[in-house]
C-alpha cells in the first residue's frame, strides 16, 4: 500500500501533464488554423502614393496589365528603365501600365528623393510610366504592398531579391508572374506571358 500511495502522486502530475499538453494543443488549433490560411493573391485594396505626393491604389488600375518593379537609380541594372519604357510604350494602349517602386534597400542605390529620382528618370531614360513615391520592399519596415507579395506562395512570393524584381498582375488585380532582376524587360519569358494576359496568347 506504501508503494502505491507513493506512486500515486507521480501518476497524478503525470496524467495532469498529459491534460495540460492536450489542452494547449485544443486552443492553439484554431491559431495555428489562422496563421496556415492562404494569403490572396489579389493587390486591388493596396494604396500608395504616386511619386508627386498623389493617393492612389491599384483599383484605379483595374482592367489593366500592371507590371510592378522595384526600382534604383544607382545599380548595375538600372538601364533596364530603357526597356521597361519601351516595353511600356509598345501595350499602353492596349491596357498596360508598369508602376516603378523606387526603394532604397538594396547597397544604399536609391539615395535620393523623391524629386530627385523622377529627374533622374524622366531625364535620362525619358521615362513615361508612373512612378511610386520611395518605399521600403523588405524587411519590417516593408510597404503593405510587398509585405503581402512576400507572403504568397512560391514561386511568386518572398522578399525582392535585389533591385528590378517586377510582378505580372492580371487586370482582375491578382498577381500571375514573377520575374527576377536579371530577368531583362525585353526577355522572351516577359515578352510571352505580357501578350497572354492582354489577349494574344
Amino acid at each position: 500500500m506504501a508503494a502505491l500511495a507513493a506512486l500515486f502522486p507521480i501518476a497524478l502530475i503525470a496524467g495532469l501533464g498529459g491534460w495540460s499538453a492536450r489542452s494547449e494543443a485544443q486552443f492553439s488549433e484554431p491559431e495555428a488554423a489562422k496563421e496556415s490560411q492562404p494569403v490572396s493573391a489579389n493587390i486591388l485594396k493596396q494604396k500608395f502614393d504616386l511619386i508627386d505626393g498623389t493617393p492612389t491604389s491599384f483599383e484605379a488600375y483595374k482592367g489593366k496589365v500592371v507590371m510592378v518593379v522595384n526600382t534604383a537609380s544607382k545599380c548595375g541594372l538600372t538601364p533596364q528603365y530603357e526597356a521597361l519604357e519601351k516595353l511600356y510604350r509598345a501595350n499602353k494602349d492596349r491596357g498596360f501600365v508598369i508602376i516603378g517602386f523606387p526603394a532604397n534597400n538594396f547597397m544604399g542605390q536609391e539615395p535620393g528623393t523623391n524629386e530627385q529620382i523622377l529627374e533622374f528618370c524622366t531625364g535620362t531614360y525619358h521615362v513615361t510610366f508612373p512612378m511610386a513615391a520611395k518605399i521600403s520592399v523588405k524587411g519590417e519596415d516593408a510597404h503593405p504592398l510587398y509585405r503581402q507579395l512576400a507572403k504568397l506562395p512560391e514561386p511568386l512570393g518572398g522578399e525582392p531579391t535585389w533591385n528590378f524584381t517586377k510582378f505580372l498582375i492580371n487586370r482582375e488585380g491578382e498577381v500571375v508572374a514573377r520575374f527576377e532582376p536579371r530577368t531583362r524587360p525585353d526577355d522572351e519569358q516577359v515578352v510571352s506571358k505580357l501578350a497572354e494576359l492582354l489577349g494574344d496568347g
